[in-house]
């Protein structure tokens, strides 16, 4: 269970930041459902602006 959730973390991020693997792409791609993908780009795009927000405050204060 945790290999398969770092496993699609790992995927997921790979593919946020445009160096996902073709043979890891292939391997994402036969999975039954996009849904945790999805989930899990979403997670990502909302840590990656927390982030971005965060930073930015601390420059400037």
């Amino acid at each position: 269970m945790l290999n398969q959730v770092w496993r699609l973390f790992s995927s997921t991020l790979a593919a946020f930041l445009g160096v996902q693997s073709e043979k890891n792409r292939q391997r994402d791609f036969k999975t039954n459902s996009p849904v945790p993908f999805i989930v899990m780009g979403i997670v990502l795009a909302v840590i990656f602006v927390a982030t971005l927000l965060f930073i930015v405050k601390q420059v400037l204060a």
